[in-house]
């Protein structure tokens, strides 16, 4: 399967989102600023290189030369996270998806799970020792 970016066309990879999940997800990602340089990145490739790394478990510098820079998608991925853009994308989606099983947009009960863990003996936050000889 060929995938048509703005330059060019490309296989597909597996992590690639679908053109139906691109309809979900793509009125949730931000409008380009206004003033200054006008936005030339395809923001869909970016979400595809995002999700290859994602999927992949590779590293952002080996991010395959068919997506855009990894610079780029580095760049998109953090200051998305940082606007709460998937937060608000995982929202929207839950609700969509509990909607499709008919249940209400919003839950109603959170299970929450802890694990305890052992900690040092030592106490504070910092620890010297001195050895006099």
């Amino acid at each position: 399967m060929l995938h048509k970016t703005q330059t060019m066309t490309r296989k597909a990879y597996t992590s690639d989102i679908t053109d139906a999940q691109w309809q979900l997800i793509e009125a949730l990602i931000p409008p380009a600023k206004t003033g200054g340089h006008p936005r030339t990145v395809n923001l869909r490739e970016v979400v595809n290189g995002i999700f290859y790394v994602l999927r992949t478990g590779c590293a952002w510098e080996m991010l395959p030369h068919d997506l855009p820079p990894y610079s780029t998608v580095y760049f998109y991925f953090r200051r998305w996270q940082k606007t709460g853009v998937w937060q608000q994308m995982n929202h929207y989606l839950r609700q969509k998806v509990r909607q499709q099983v008919n249940r209400d947009p919003q839950p109603s009960a959170a299970i929450a799970d802890s694990q305890s863990v052992k900690t040092t003996e030592k106490r504070g936050r910092c620890t010297a020792s001195m050895e006099v000889s």
